[in-house]
């Protein structure tokens, strides 16, 4: 299925646009949705004095852990498992097609270096896919109560290179975690802790598969480190 992304909601920031953000919902969710969660955990509208929000939805697609219902995903999978071999067509299409996004904003005046992506579980395994194999030059990659497979293609790329230089991560997992186990998470970060990624995990105490305030508020904190306004 050829993947369309037709639906975006944008957030300007509220002074001058100099920084993006992508970022990318769950599995069966919108952007409209996962804009209207963060700011109600934000308890305003998630902005920035000089980064632009972007959020797009997933096209409708036949999703195989629902049996192949149609269902807004990123990709994709044989099932929700680490040990799960990885649709590396599905997750190569969407990235194509999120990257074709990341070169308009580079063609109106953001450079790459000037750009995040992120999400919250399958959205934030795009991210990841984005950060550390098609967009290596980015500012970083914001990855929210998700993983990726053991034997994930993004393992293989970075393998043998030199990744000091690769977009930072920033991280956040709940130990009870019911539907992405924080075992998953953990595993994930080592690994590319170990492949040479620099990042912070967050461990979020209590917090099961959702978004929490205080996770809402680090986000905010690191987004001025990473992309900081211009002086």
């Amino acid at each position: 299925m050829a993947t369309r992304l037709s639906k975006m909601i944008t957030v300007a920031p509220t002074g001058k646009h100099s920084a993006t953000l992508f970022f990318f919902h769950g599995s069966g969710g919108s952007g409209a949705d996962f804009k209207e969660w963060l700011d109600m955990v934000n308890r305003k509208e998630l902005t920035f004095p000089n980064v632009k929000v972007v959020y797009p939805t997933a096209p409708a697609q036949p999703y195989t852990p629902l049996e192949g219902m149609l269902s807004n995903v990123w990709f994709d999978r044989k099932r929700i498992s680490m040990r799960a071999p990885e649709i590396r067509e599905s997750i190569d299409e969407i990235c194509k097609e999120i990257s074709k996004l990341i070169e308009e904003e580079m063609e109106n005046g953001i450079p790459e270096n000037r750009i995040v992506v992120g999400g919250f579980s399958m959205g934030a395994g795009l991210a990841m896919h984005l950060a550390y194999r098609f967009k290596r030059s980015l500012a970083g990659c914001v990855v929210m109560s998700s993983f990726l497979n053991s034997n994930s293609v993004v393992y293989e790329e970075l393998k043998g290179k030199d990744n000091k230089g690769a977009p930072p991560l920033l991280q956040f997992h709940g130990p009870p975690d019911d539907v992405v186990a924080y075992q998953w998470g953990e595993a994930t970060h080592r690994t590319l802790k170990e492949l040479g990624v620099q990042g912070e995990f967050v461990q979020l105490p209590g917090v099961k598969h959702e978004i929490v305030e205080t996770e809402v508020l680090r986000l905010k904190e690191w987004l001025t480190k990473v992309l900081p306004q211009p002086s």
